[in-house]
Formats: C-alpha cells, sequence, structure tokens
C-alpha cells in the first residue's frame, strides 16, 4: 500500500494545497474520468468547456502519482523512437503521430499561458546529450527533425557541450529549444481548479472498486458513491487497479528514482552551467535539472521492474551524479523518492475506445508531459465527436504484456541497453 503523502521536491513547493471531496451517493453524469493524473484532468478540462457534465474519481490526490513527481521535461516525441513507430505504422502515419507529440507540448504551453500558472515555473530548453560521438548521426538526426516537423533544434558540439555541462563524459547534443521543464504539479493542480471551477466534480481518495461497462448507461462504483454516466474514461497510469482487466494487463508498471540536492549554488554551478534541462541519450538514463532558482539540482534516472523501494534510493542515485560530475563529491542530497509509471511493451501510449463508451488513455511512461496533453484531448474530441484522432494509436493497443514473464524481459533489455551504452561509453574514451 503506497502513502497517500509522498516527499517530494514538488510537494514541498506546491503552489496551493485544495482538496476534493470524497465521493458518496448517487452521482448521475455524461462523463465519469477513472484517474486524476495529467491524461484524466487534460480530458475532464476539455469535456467540461465542451458542455458535458464530468464526474472525475482519483484513488489519492490529484497528480499524486508520476504526474505530480516526474522530471518535468515538456519536448515533442514518444518514448521509443521515430523509426520504431515507422515499422509499425508506415511513415505517413508515424508523422502524423510525432506532431500530435508536438501539438501536446503546445497543449501543456498554452494552458500555462492562457491559465495564468505562474507557478508552473516553465523554464526553456532541454539538451539530448551523448556519452559518445557518433560520427556525424547525431546532427543528421536532428537536421532531418528541424526540416520534416520544423523543430527548434541546435547541435552542440563538444566544446560548447563540455562549456555548459562540466563534465568529461559528454561529446555532443542537440538543444531543443521549442522544449520547456517545469513545475508538474503545480501545472495538474491548476488544471484540476480550472476543471472544478468550470463545473466539473472532481473527488480524491475515491478508488473504484467495481464496473458495469456493458450497458448503455455504464455504472462506476467506489466504497461510498455509485456513478452512472454514458462514457467511461480510464486514465489511470503505474497504479492502476484490477478493475479493468484488460488494461491491467496492457502494461507494465515500472519504477523510476528521483533525487534533490541540497541547497548549494556554487557548487551547483561550477557543473551545470545553463537552465536548460539534460537528458542523458542512454536508454533509461540520466535526466536533470537547476531547480529553486539555480541553487539545487534534481537529479533522476534508473528504472527496475521491481515495484518496492530499494533500501537507499539517494545512494544509487548519487553515484550516478557524481560519476558524471566528480566535482559534486561533497554535495549532499536532501531527500530521494520513487514513483510508478505505465509502460507497454511497445512503448507508446494506449489511447482509444475498448467497447462503445468505454475510453483507455494510458501507458505515458518515459515521455509522460506532452503525451497525456495529447491523450487526454483526442479521447475528449472522440467521447464530444469532434474527430477521430484517438483512432492513429490504434496500432499500439492493449497488448498483453507478457506477465511476469514479460517483466523479467524488460528487466533483461534494460541491463542489456546498460552494458550496450558502457560498450559505446568505453570505446569513444
Amino acid at each position: 500500500m503506497q502513502p497517500a503523502y509522498i516527499d517530494t521536491y514538488y510537494s514541498r513547493t506546491a503552489a496551493t494545497s485544495e482538496h476534493y471531496p470524497q465521493a458518496r451517493g448517487r452521482i448521475e453524469a455524461d462523463v465519469c474520468i477513472v484517474g486524476g493524473g495529467l491524461a484524466g484532468l487534460t480530458a475532464a478540462l476539455k469535456l467540461t468547456r465542451s458542455g458535458r457534465k464530468v464526474v472525475l474519481l482519483e484513488a489519492q490526490r490529484v497528480a499524486w502519482g508520476a504526474s505530480g513527481r516526474n522530471g518535468g521535461f515538456v519536448s515533442a516525441g514518444y518514448a521509443t523512437g521515430l523509426a520504431a513507430i515507422e515499422r509499425r505504422t508506415g511513415p505517413d502515419q508515424a508523422r502524423e503521430l510525432f506532431r500530435l507529440s508536438m501539438e501536446g507540448v503546445e497543449i501543456v504551453r498554452n494552458n500555462i499561458q492562457e491559465l495564468g500558472i505562474e507557478d508552473a515555473q516553465p523554464e526553456p530548453g532541454i539538451a539530448k546529450a551523448l556519452r559518445y560521438d557518433s560520427r556525424g548521426a547525431l546532427q543528421a538526426a536532428s537536421e532531418r527533425q528541424q526540416r520534416e516537423f520544423g523543430l527548434q533544434i541546435r547541435y552542440l558540439p563538444r566544446d560548447e557541450v563540455r562549456a555548459l555541462f562540466v563534465s568529461p563524459k559528454y561529446h555532443e547534443a542537440v538543444l531543443d529549444e521549442g522544449a520547456f521543464h517545469f513545475h508538474p504539479l503545480n501545472y495538474g493542480r491548476a488544471l484540476a481548479r480550472e476543471a472544478s471551477r468550470l463545473g466539473a466534480s472532481i473527488h480524491e481518495h475515491s478508488p473504484v472498486m467495481a464496473a458495469e461497462l456493458d450497458g448503455v448507461r455504464k455504472i462506476v462504483r467506489t466504497k461510498e458513491a455509485e456513478v452512472v454516466a454514458e462514457h467511461v474514461v480510464f486514465a489511470t497510469g503505474g497504479y492502476t487497479g484490477g478493475v479493468l482487466p484488460a488494461l491491467k494487463r496492457a502494461f507494465l508498471p515500472i519504477a523510476t528514482y528521483v533525487l534533490l540536492t541540497e541547497q548549494a549554488p556554487e557548487l551547483v554551478q561550477s557543473a551545470i552551467r545553463t537552465q536548460a534541462a539534460i537528458l542523458d541519450d542512454r536508454r533509461a538514463g540520466d535526466y536533470y535539472r537547476l531547480v529553486d532558482g539555480g541553487n539545487r539540482i534534481l537529479w533522476g534516472g534508473r528504472i527496475t521492474t521491481r515495484t518496492t523501494d530499494p533500501r537507499d534510493i539517494a545512494a544509487l542515485l548519487r553515484r550516478e551524479m557524481v560519476t558524471t560530475y566528480p566535482q559534486l563529491t561533497s554535495l549532499k542530497v536532501e531527500i530521494a523518492w520513487s514513483g510508478l509509471m505505465s509502460y507497454a511493451r511497445h512503448l507508446m501510449p494506449q489511447i482509444g475506445q475498448w467497447k462503445p463508451g468505454v475510453w483507455y488513455c494510458t501507458a505515458f511512461g518515459g515521455h509522460g508531459m506532452n503525451t497525456t496533453a495529447i491523450g487526454g484531448t483526442v479521447i475528449a474530441e472522440g467521447i464530444a465527436g469532434e474527430n477521430d484522432r484517438y483512432r492513429l494509436f490504434a496500432p499500439f493497443d492493449l497488448a498483453w504484456n507478457g506477465g511476469i514473464f514479460g517483466r523479467t524481459a524488460v528487466q533483461l533489455t534494460y541491463w542489456s541497453y546498460q552494458a550496450a551504452d558502457a560498450a559505446r561509453e568505453f570505446r569513444s574514451r
């Protein structure tokens, strides 16, 4: 059982502390959304704006799971690369999907601007850094994305990289100047406030216990309430229960870890001399950025299929940080935390309609800030009858996750990626 409160940088610096009541009694709605993360909140806001009566049920607190304790990176793309998407869909549909991922970035940016979410604290720029010499491949790939999609990407050669990230590990990078990083918990809570202001009924501490999904009017039950709605949207993530077995079988809960350093501005800025966030190119590699006005580092990394916390999360991550930046050896860790993401085997979001009136919007692990935005948007569009863009994700359906064998395969694959990354890095020394 996960605790109701998780001590993170975001919970410590949350701008507000709204609480929403537990669901009670019989509630009639047009749409019932299960899950109060960023996908569910985005859908709730859009549907409420279109005049639908929306009820949202959250088992813990709004944005309590991965939505409110991640790295806060908002950039185009998915957890898998464009080439892998093309192999499954063909080039034309792959390009449409990539443009949707770009639209997701703009949805988040526009929400911050239009709702005046200053506490989201957006900072421009995300750099993707390599620990090896790609021999021109990185620059060629960035030029292709500039040509095909108009991304604001700038290639950084070795000298410029090491002037910004003072580490002997990095060889080259690309800086996405159109991407940004932000405070995801403040953003999520602001979406909830606006949806609630417009009439959505949001209920916290209301886990769904059962659902009857075959009739025209669906029934969703919590311990104290019964919600009757024409549409039900399952927008849960790594903490998904077994109410919809097809969904539970279709993703793997994957843990990742984050730490926050002590406040030490001079030491921190001796290593990282940019406000841009940094994403290590290694598979499931490090991701980190300056927070608190450049006084601290928020550092994340590592993944595992183990859903219980290791004994010392901070020591595991700190070792990665100090190996990358030896000058940070004396920098202390203040807090560390974990979170469960949901991953499908194909590494793409699972977005679609399971049966008439029953929708799913999940598996955003590894690239969730933009994809939750577009996922919630296209599901809301489908329910409202505006379009059927959600069908673009049909090739990435609720495929079986492989059960215990799937978890084993994922862990072995991760270890093999780590070995390959280490070998490539060694050859570039």
